[in-house]
């Protein structure tokens, strides 16, 4: 049983495999009491908290105890304007025009398994033996608010799932104006916050930087998880390494705008809280309804950032994703973008093909420019009917031509985008967020389509829902090109266009749900110029996420390593591309790309037909190599070895979970003269066994290699790269 209740402490003790997390009903207020390496539930855990009388300025809400102060207690899902000075959790205006509200504990329900958040991504269980979860009832008296905490304990991952249900028990309208996922008092401030920030084509580079006074925090205004921030937030001890270390990762399974910061206030503690950015946002809740926040997804780790990555792999591999692709090999794809633009008939697709076929590539995927008249990206985005001046014959005939040889059929669409240059905005200019009155600002000549109305949802439904019923597609690449201005619907009250930011991701979600679970046989992987939106809500309807527009394989390095802080191997694409870098304008050996683009989900995305002989034989190695070593990189543990964030070399290595089987690879930049002759510190093998490199015979124990390392002096020149892989000896 992982919850356990002393009902005479008032004590809640949520237990995984290694963690502990605590909560104490302190005068019926729910206080954070621990977080952390796992504590036997028949000690003594009493005196997890101290209290004591502050000045003046932190009041007292009991006058008989003048020890508590809810400004100094760690509250487990704090409120504003009854004498807690930081950070909220929630906050709320009443009817009254008054924001002042009080949580305390009404009841608490215990329950097995884990309950669907309806209407939003979320981790699961298959079976209710795999976890248990705490719905735990908090009232405010006065105003007759009251709130559901949920905590969801996994009993072999180290993770625990928060979310919040905020409910009108009262006659009249409660106006939300925030609404968090999670909120965790720590008691001291000695950490380093770490998150992953960047820009379009430089998505999710790793940050570090000691916490100090103040709030440190991240966020996205954009209508997305963005490129710029990502809905992540880890606090590491600064001693904490790769390897060892505590770590405590807060990840918010949602796609739209977000909040995560860390407060460090006046008592030397320290708040750490996420859920749906504030900013622009209410909700109207009516007497009886209730609003329900997405989930936060914590994990604590006492072996470094390695071990936090690898819990969030697993559990989001296996109990965030979902579907027949979920535990199944991905496909070795190759997409037309790069290699010819808008610029195609079906001839050239075919040739593409059909030099594919014979590297010995499984899928096709064709990319912008098949539907409307798109022959430039200023139209047609919503005329979703196939454009028969370059397809005469149609998709399905294209589909057919592609599968005679021997490929699968995928496709490119944009789905939530209008071009104003559109059979579908000439019919319906109020389909798109706009704002009566202002300019509806276009960004790479197209809108956003408003995801909060169910008839523009209807449209895209019946759409791809015949392009799917009637072409051979096994692929969708699914994009969205923009960020949100202008952000209101046509179709909801003036006083509720706070709520439209979020009813879009709502709809958004409920449309792919729809089609992902209509169309079970299709592979679909999320795209938003890239890594715009690669984040666990998407990762539940769509098991991988184009990670970045940028090939290059110098910056996918960065860009792979830091995505994989959070997100498993198993949802990155990663490509060849041509060189000159289409980004960068960067010229890497074919060798170099191919073992980047290898660590993930492989493709190409370039013109095959161009390809020299030699170039194809390569590329026939590099498939016959990924065919063969795909399974351990999209399903094994992936331990990083050294960082691109931290010099010339990187490193990475993949390894089964019996530990029989593993594969370095090791990558450097720019040649070094008369540097020293390095070597690579191997991790998550079997000390007591032996490894056999291929290729070599040569024969190394597991503890040699993961102490002594393994030498890569012969890696050199310029953006050169070593694959090795071993097989325990039996």
């Amino acid at each position: 049983m992982p919850i356990f209740f002393d009902e005479a402490k008032g004590l809640f003790h949520l237990q995984s495999r290694n963690t502990s997390y605590l909560i104490q009903l302190v005068h019926g207020y729910p206080a954070h009491a621990y977080f952390g390496a796992k504590l036997r539930h028949d000690s003594n855990l009493e005196g997890l908290l101290t209290f004591q009388e502050r000045a003046s300025f932190s009041p007292n809400p009991i006058p008989e105890d003048k020890s508590i102060s809810l400004d100094s207690l760690p509250q487990e899902y704090p409120q504003y304007g009854t004498s807690d000075f930081r950070s909220p959790a929630y906050q709320v205006r009443l009817a009254n025009g008054t924001r002042a509200t009080e949580l305390t504990y009404r009841s608490h329900r215990i329950l097995p398994g884990k309950p669907v958040l309806e209407g939003l991504p979320s981790v699961y269980t298959e079976q209710d033996r795999e976890a248990e979860t705490l719905e735990l009832e908090l009232e405010d008296r006065v105003s007759g608010l009251s709130i559901v905490l949920s905590y969801t304990v996994f009993t072999d991952f180290d993770a625990i799932a928060r979310s919040a249900q905020l409910r009108n028990e009262s006659g009249e309208p409660i106006q939300l104006e925030r609404a968090l996922s999670a909120s965790v008092d720590f008691p001291d401030v000695s950490y380093d916050a770490l998150y992953l920030s960047g820009a379009w084509a430089r998505e999710r580079h790793v940050q570090r930087r000691r916490l100090a006074p103040g709030v440190t925090g991240i966020s996205s205004r954009r209508g997305s998880s963005s490129h710029q921030q990502n809905p992540f937030l880890a606090l590491l001890r600064p001693d904490a390494t790769e390897q060892r270390g505590e770590v405590y990762g807060f990840s918010l399974v949602y796609s739209g705008n977000f909040t995560a910061e860390a407060e460090v206030e006046q008592f030397g503690t320290t708040r750490v809280s996420i859920g749906i950015n504030p900013f622009d946002f209410n909700w109207k809740l009516a007497p009886g309804e209730s609003f329900q926040t997405p989930e936060a997804v914590l994990v604590y780790s006492a072996e470094g950032l390695g071990g936090m990555s690898r819990t969030y792999h697993r559990l989001y591999r296996t109990r965030l994703c979902r579907g027949q692709f979920r535990d199944q090999e991905r496909p070795i794809l190759v997409n037309n973008w790069e290699a010819t633009y808008f610029d195609f008939n079906a001839d050239k697709i075919e040739a593409i093909a059909k030099e594919g076929s014979k590297l010995g590539i499984e899928l096709f995927v064709l990319d912008d420019g098949w539907f409307g008249r798109r022959d430039r990206d200023n139209s047609s985005l919503g005329d979703w009917f196939e454009d028969r001046r370059k397809l005469p014959d149609g998709l399905a005939d294209l589909a057919h031509r592609v599968k005679e040889n021997g490929l699968q059929f995928g496709l490119w669409f944009e789905p939530e985008m209008v071009s104003p240059d559109s059979d579908l905005y000439r019919a319906h200019p109020d389909w798109c967020l706009h704002v009566p009155g202002r300019r509806r600002t276009e960004a790479r000549d197209q809108l956003v389509l408003d995801m909060s109305r169910s008839d523009v949802r209807q449209y895209l439904y019946e759409r791809l829902n015949d392009i799917f019923s009637t072409v051979p597609i096994t692929y969708v690449k699914w994009d969205m090109n923009r960020n949100m201005t202008e952000i209101g619907s046509a179709a909801i009250q003036a006083e509720r266009q706070g709520e439209v930011a979020h009813r879009y991701m709502l709809g958004l979600y409920e449309l792919l749900e729809r089609l992902t679970s209509g169309f079970p046989h299709i592979l679909f992987e999320s795209c938003s110029g890239g890594g715009g939106r690669f984040d666990p809500g998407m990762l539940y309807y769509m098991p991988q996420t184009w990670t970045s527009d940028d090939t290059d394989a110098a910056e996918r390095l960065k860009i792979q390593y830091g995505t994989s802080i959070v997100y498993p191997v198993s949802t990155m694409g990663a490509h060849i591309s041509a060189v000159p870098n289409h980004q960068v304008e960067r010229t890497t050996p074919l060798t170099f790309r191919g073992d980047v683009a290898m660590s993930g989900n492989f493709g190409y995305e370039l013109d095959l037909t161009r390809f020299t002989d030699e170039e194809k034989e390569t590329a026939k190695r590099q498939i016959a190599m990924y065919k063969e070593i795909r399974g351990l990189v999209q399903q094994g543990d992936l331990y990083r070895l050294q960082s691109p964030f931290e010099g010339n070399e990187t490193a990475w290595m993949f390894v089964s979970p019996d530990q029989e089987d593993a594969i370095l690879f090791y990558f450097r930049v720019l040649a070094e003269p008369n540097g020293p002759l390095r070597s690579v510190k191997l991790q998550g093998l079997d000390p007591a066994k032996d490894y056999e490199v291929a290729g070599s015979g040569e024969v190394y124990g597991g503890d040699r290699l993961m102490s002594a390392g393994l030498s890569m002096a012969s890696v050199r020149g310029d953006f050169s790269s070593k694959m090795v892989r071993l097989k325990a000896k039996r």
